[in-house]
């Protein structure tokens, strides 16, 4: 099982990117897929995450600018990022909570991170 993040790269400030993730493997099903960061120096957190029945959560600082989406059919989350910041710069890492054919419970699965860099 696993996750395969792509979209990182370096943009202006107000530019746009979109990362996507892929999970794959042995997966029953899936509950939540998302996003977090690590910027240099600080802890990851959250940047949004769907449910399955396609529920956002986004964190307070990326609300109105970030888009997530999800494709249950084909295992994958989208972020749309817009009017990014300076600040938005980070390593971002997909996330998920799934049911794998090997275990009895949901867990946590994390992907590669991908570095997106906004210059002023």
């Amino acid at each position: 099982v696993q996750l395969q993040a792509s979209g990182g790269g370096l943009v202006q400030s107000g530019g746009s990117l979109r990362l996507s993730c892929t999970a794959s493997g042995s997966i029953f099903s899936i509950n939540v897929m998302g996003w977090y960061r690590q910027a240099p120096g600080k802890e990851r957190e959250l940047v949004a995450s769907i449910t399955s029945g396609g529920t956002p959560t986004y964190a307070e600082s990326v609300e109105g600018r970030f888009t997530i989406a999800g494709d249950n059919a084909k295992k994958m989350v989208y972020l749309d990022m817009n009017s990014l910041k300076t600040e938005d710069t980070a390593v971002y890492y997909c996330y998920a909570n799934m049911w794998v054919k090997s275990k009895w419970y949901s867990d946590d699965y994390w992907g590669q991170g991908t570095l997106v860099t906004v210059s002023s």
